[in-house]
């Protein structure tokens, strides 16, 4: 059974720096502090919905949960624990900035019962981190991960894209140094610029230009590949909505999607058809773009013929293969004159079938279409 999230925002409370792209109390949807009264309540009405054989996860999210009072971090953690010793807890879960990590505050969440702790990366280039005020240099990330996964904690990393400073190079770098971590997962976040931020100033002023959703589809489906060839999940791509969000109404700027990971995993399975069928029709000498497929009658008409491409899927699959609002059958569709059709098959766990005209041209595993991409988008693999 999927696990199930409880979620706690404890929105700036611990902060040590306001870095230029943080509003926390925007991107929560929060905007008073939480205590330990607030936590109780809120768990126990989140347990009422979630079945009794779930595994259950309380998590902290929103600020630098290990640099809040200590007194404050042990009431809020103690109620945590209170539902883990009842065993209707399985995992408690923070986030926290890489500077505010030590022995004596990890001693402290083993006392607590926490078990994965999630660090606020962003980027592991200098540049963006000076340009983006983290107030923190790289190598605390490597000393602080470290430190974690000695403890016995699981460990998490989150990467933004598109930060001040930042490029696709600097992206891909970013997450190769993950990769020499191996943490237990991690998220990626596209930047947005929120509402009373230094990033609002940077932008207002022209200093700062946010990355397009393109580019971002473009970086992310490739720190796709590569966390998914080491064995890194990626528990999220993209933003989480909240009201506010949804809305609009603090976003001024930057590539919000509310199904962005479905984009970018859309987005590779478009690549590896472009492939596929590309090398198929060199291999038959077939060009649509110089009208080997189209045949002309003495009344001056011409008659395309187009050929039938057939995407064989698990059920839950064919909407990313089709694309969002139709984009790849679209694409596909134009780029090669194909009637691009998908089929259900739920006897295809994790592989797809692609046919032509009736003829079998590729069978792959996901797991084999991440090497391709890989090596489509060459990684190194």
């Amino acid at each position: 059974m999927k696990k199930k999230i409880i979620p706690i925002f404890v929105p700036h409370q611990g902060c040590p720096h306001d870095c230029i792209f943080c509003n926390q109390k925007k991107i929560t949807g929060l905007s008073t502090s939480m205590t330990d009264e607030d936590a109780r309540d809120i768990i126990i009405e989140s347990l009422k919905t979630i079945p009794d054989d779930a595994e259950v996860e309380i998590a902290f999210f929103g600020g630098s949960f290990t640099a809040i009072d200590t007194y404050i971090q042990r009431k809020l953690l103690s109620v945590a624990k209170d539902f883990k010793d009842m065993g209707k807890v399985d995992d408690i879960r923070l986030s926290t900035r890489p500077d505010c990590i030590d022995d004596k505050e990890l001693d402290l969440l083993k006392e607590y019962g926490v078990t994965i702790i999630e660090l606020g990366v962003q980027s592991m280039n200098e540049d963006v981190l000076v340009k983006s005020i983290r107030g923190h240099h790289r190598d605390v990330v490597f000393t602080s991960a470290k430190m974690i996964k000695v403890a016995g904690f699981k460990l998490g990393l989150q990467m933004m894209l598109g930060l001040p400073g930042d490029s696709k190079d600097r992206c891909i770098s970013t997450a190769r140094d993950f990769v020499d971590i191996k943490p237990d997962f991690v998220r990626i976040y596209p930047t947005l610029v929120i509402k009373e931020t230094g990033l609002e100033e940077e932008l207002k002023s022209g200093r700062y230009r946010p990355f397009t959703i393109e580019e971002c589809i473009d970086i992310s489906k490739r720190l796709m590949v590569i966390f998914y060839l080491n064995d890194i999940g990626v528990i999220r791509v993209g933003l989480q909505a909240t009201e506010d969000i949804q809305l609009g109404l603090d976003v001024l700027a930057g590539p919000y999607h509310p199904a962005f990971r479905e984009l970018v995993r859309s987005r590779m399975v478009r690549d590896y058809l472009d492939d596929v069928i590309s090398r198929r029709y060199e291999e038959e000498g077939y060009d649509p773009s110089k009208g080997d497929n189209c045949q002309s009658f003495e009344n001056g008409y011409v008659k395309i013929d187009k050929k039938d491409l057939l995407i064989k899927a698990n059920p839950r699959d064919i909407s990313m293969i089709v694309g969002d609002k139709r984009s790849n059958r679209e694409y596909i569709n134009t780029k090669y004159m194909t009637r691009f059709k998908t089929m259900a098959d739920k006897n295809l766990v994790d592989e797809l079938v692609v046919m032509i005209d009736g003829k079998l041209v590729d069978r792959i595993t996901y797991k084999d279409l991440y090497i391709r991409l890989a090596k489509l988008y060459q990684l190194g693999w």
